[in-house]
């Protein structure tokens, strides 16, 4: 699969014609894009033709949405991008932690949508950072396995809580990790207020990573969510 090409693109939705809108933008970026309009049909898709996305619209007429992302990505690792008409956090933070990579709340214009796909394409073909990855972004050196981090030459200190929370953000680059997912690896306690943890030690981290900490363009914030590591900056 090319950086912005899938093989296979599979749109689920019950309306006919949201689907066929959908399928004609994301022709050019895939062989083939199938079509579903309930849940059960979608994850037999899933099942047997193993596409590089899904587009999941919420609105489903047999199965809750969220049910759905999640029995996707018991299956799949392919990305999965979220349609719907909602705004509510707490419902974007239920599908990311089931499993999504990206929400989109409609009304949306096709642009958008066509880039938000594209950017999880490009992200699908990049393998995960291993511990022994040096990754490397405007002057910034980070060695996991070495734990060393340089800005322009300089070395950088960081502190334990801060190596832990920057390794796990880099091992899942790319994808939204919730205030709760990294509060569990980083700190593996049964209690606490995990934003309030996590805003500070973001803040901090943020403080020694980013050129312009008050407008990050490596950990970035995906709000009433959680963070993730961008693998290509803007």
């Amino acid at each position: 699969m090319d950086a912005a090409h899938a093989q296979t693109i599979l749109v689920v939705d019950d309306e006919e014609q949201i689907r066929r809108a959908l399928s004609d933008v994301l022709r050019p970026l895939s062989m083939t894009v199938l079509e579903a309009d309930t849940g059960a049909a979608a994850l037999e898709i899933v099942g047997v033709s193993r596409p590089d996305l899904v587009v999941l619209d919420l609105g489903l007429p047999d199965m809750q949405g969220l049910d759905v992302c999640q029995s996707i990505r018991e299956r799949s690792s392919a990305p999965i991008i979220v349609l719907s008409a909602r705004h509510a956090e707490d419902e974007k933070l239920a599908l990311f932690t089931a499993g999504a990579d990206d929400y989109v709340t409609k009304p949306f214009s096709l642009a958008e949508f066509t880039a938000r796909v594209r950017a999880q394409l490009r992200r699908a073909v990049l393998a995960p950072y291993s511990t022994t990855s040096v990754v490397e972004h405007d002057g910034l050196t980070i060695d996991l396995h070495r734990r060393e981090v340089h800005r322009d030459g300089e070395s950088m200190r960081l502190t334990r809580t801060e190596w832990r929370l920057l390794e796990t953000l880099l091992v899942h680059a790319g994808r939204t990790l919730t205030h709760q997912q990294l509060f569990d690896a980083v700190w593996a306690k049964a209690f606490g207020h995990p934003q309030q943890y996590l805003r500070v030690h973001v803040t901090n981290l943020r403080r020694k990573l980013e050129r312009e900490p008050a407008s990050p363009r490596l950990i970035v914030t995906e709000p009433g969510v959680g963070y993730r590591f961008e693998r290509e900056p803007p």
